[in-house]
């Protein structure tokens, strides 16, 4: 990928542009995507930091906050481990200063925890600390603000949609069935009528293995296009799929992640993906009237959390 914007028609371009959110405690950013997996483990905060990574890439303005108050990995993907936010002065006001790693500020629980120690916190301790990451932060202009979820389907995620509007949502599922069986239920969560968030996609995370000898092999490990099949199923968009590569995950754990490569096995598939996403943002807004952040104040409406 170039320095430039991913290739976009000026119409589209246009479509882009974002229309007026109403209550929106982040002043300046764009767009607030929430990438979700009911499940664990297929990785999404993988998909999450390189789909940040890409889009900075073509040269958007990018942030992260590492909503995964019980598991934060941004800061070891971003090799900003012993970094800590500071304190800005905002007319007055005392905000907290994202870190920056890469051209992408970024904030994570574990800026605040000791990265051995357990986070033992009840919902409503974790909701309130995640509130202050969006609420008291000064992130300035922002295109694009990426939400790392937890997985599952819960209160977190209520806490989040109930504190801001998101613009949609992107979630990862791997190609087997248990993991699609739980995609299939994030997916209905952000439908439910009582949340009404967009689905902007269905991404496929370790959709084939190919092995650094064999370049032209692919094994399909965990099945073949399980979610691009449960895309067409549920009548959401398919935004792509990314291979089990061994180089990925190394580039996650030294903290640079892989779609920020100039060039590799992996380029293209991170350069299709950012178009992908962008494209149905563009897609999104051109449908779609502005997302509001929700007012569930119980249980009762959200069947998929049940």
């Amino acid at each position: 990928m170039t320095d430039k914007k991913p290739e976009l028609s000026d119409a589209m371009k246009k479509k882009l542009e974002p229309k007026k959110f109403t209550k929106n405690p982040i002043l300046g950013t764009k767009f607030t995507i929430a990438i979700s997996s009911a499940k664990g483990g297929v990785g999404k905060s993988t998909v999450t930091a390189n789909l940040a990574g890409g889009l900075a890439k073509a040269g958007y303005r990018v942030g992260v906050v590492d909503a995964d108050i019980y598991g934060p990995s941004m800061p070891t993907m971003f090799d900003v481990v012993d970094e800590r936010p500071t304190m800005l002065d905002v007319e007055g006001k005392p905000m907290i200063n994202p870190v920056v790693s890469y051209g992408i500020k970024m904030l994570s629980i574990g800026f605040f925890t000791e990265q051995d120690n357990a986070v033992v916190w009840r919902g409503p301790m974790a909701a309130k600390a995640l509130t202050q990451m969006f609420t008291d932060a000064y992130w300035g202009e922002l295109d694009y603000l990426l939400i790392d979820l937890p997985p599952g389907t819960g209160d977190i995620h209520l806490s989040i949609m109930q504190s801001l509007p998101i613009t949609g949502a992107v979630v990862v599922s791997t190609p087997q069935t248990v993991a699609l069986a739980d995609a299939k239920k994030g997916v209905a969560m952000f439908q439910q009528d009582s949340i009404n968030v967009p689905v902007l996609g269905i991404i496929e995370n370790m959709a084939y293995f190919t092995p650094e000898e064999l370049p032209d092999h692919k094994y399909y490990i965990f099945g073949k296009d399980g979610a691009k099949h449960l895309a067409e199923d549920l009548g959401v968009p398919f935004i792509g799929v990314l291979p089990l590569v061994q180089s990925i995950r190394e580039a996650g754990d030294v903290g640079r992640p892989a779609a920020l490569q100039t060039s590799g096995p992996t380029t293209e598939a991170f350069e299709v993906l950012t178009r992908e996403a962008v494209r149905q943002v563009v897609a999104r807004n051109e449908s779609l009237p502005p997302t509001e952040a929700i007012k569930i104040t119980t249980m009762a409406g959200c069947s998929a959390l049940k």
